[in-house]
């Protein structure tokens, strides 16, 4: 999950694909969650930058994997934006761990 955001603005498409999520779950943050306003072309189109990728990082965090409401994930975030922000970084990179864990031991596994 933790690809590079090297680019400075990245369509709903690409982002979409990096946080496996349906484009339209990222429409309907934009349209719950203030902090979250991607620049836009006149004909419409959305442009995030690495910014934004992180804050959808971290509501995607607070509600697909703590499972919370729209309503207490928005108050998490007004609450304690960086508390929540440095959580979201933190259970990235255990799971890029995990996976990274998972992968030796299938291979050790191969050579058994």
């Amino acid at each position: 999950m933790r690809e590079s955001t090297d680019k400075r603005y990245y369509k709903i498409r690409e982002v979409a694909e990096l946080l496996q999520l349906p484009a339209s779950t990222l429409r309907f943050w934009e349209s719950q969650f203030t902090i979250l306003k991607p620049k836009r072309n006149d004909g419409g189109t959305r442009f995030y930058t690495p910014s934004d990728i992180e804050t959808l990082k971290m509501i995607k965090y607070l509600v697909k994997d703590k499972g919370l409401k729209i309503e207490a994930a928005q108050e998490a975030v007004r609450r304690n934006h960086s508390g929540v922000s440095r959580r979201s970084r933190a259970i990235d990179t255990l799971k890029d761990v995990r996976n990274q864990l998972q992968g030796l031991l299938d291979a050790l596994n191969k050579l058994r």
